[in-house]
């Protein structure tokens, strides 16, 4: 789609309540008074505004992750394209296009979306530290006293699984071989954290925990 196909007006129209005749018992002597009804033009850009904000929030987020908002299609496809784009002109004109779109549908509800995938992914940088932390800390030279205190945090977790993990990660280490069990351990410690946080694994979580088997 051409930069052009995106070219959109979206400043917003003054609205007016047009007079009219009305019989409602009063006097011919009385007179009625009609009041123009103006948009709050300050409350006005500052939607526009944060919705600007949220199309670049999700035209940075992977194609994926864009398809989870359910969006019409020409909206998704918009919203890939700006992606793609450098920080220019056009880019700037095709976000306005997609700041238009967006307030035809109901923005609370892609806010929200948006916020409890922000929420899932910082979830999921945390357990990526906590996971890498405990996986050094069980390779360390004081392993087991580590694999002890996991197993205090984690009960649920299968010791004899950890500890064979352990043994087999720290003798590819002492001979230098390729840390598949490395890996492994990482992946096992991942799943048990997400667990514990009752959040379900990323996209990129399932594809990392994917490559640590292959």
């Amino acid at each position: 789609m051409n930069d052009e196909d995106y070219q959109e007006e979206f400043e917003e129209e003054d609205y007016y309540d047009e007079p009219h005749d009305e019989d409602d018992g009063e006097s011919e002597d009385e007179e009625v008074e009609f009041y123009a009804v103006r948009p709050n033009k300050t409350r006005i850009k500052k939607e526009i505004a944060e919705v600007f904000a949220m199309a670049e929030e999700i035209c940075a987020l992977s194609p994926a992750h864009i398809a989870e908002f359910e969006l019409p299609e020409s909206i998704e496809q918009a919203l890939r394209d700006a992606g793609k784009m450098g920080q220019n002109s056009a880019r700037k004109r095709l976000l306005k296009y997609i700041t238009a779109q967006l307030r035809k549908l109901d923005t609370a509800a892609i806010h929200e979306k948006l916020a409890r995938m922000k929420n899932r992914s910082a979830h999921a940088v945390r357990e990526h530290h906590q996971a890498e932390r405990w996986r050094d800390l069980l390779l360390a030279a004081n392993g087991n006293q580590q694999l002890t205190q996991f197993m205090e945090e984690f009960p649920g977790a299968d010791s004899q699984h950890l500890r064979q993990l352990q043994r087999n990660a720290q003798k590819e280490a002492k001979e230098a071989k390729p840390p598949k069990s490395a890996r492994l351990l990482y992946k096992y410690l991942k799943e048990l954290i997400a667990d514990a946080s009752g959040l379900p694994l990323s996209d990129e979580d399932a594809q990392d925990n994917q490559d640590a088997e292959d």
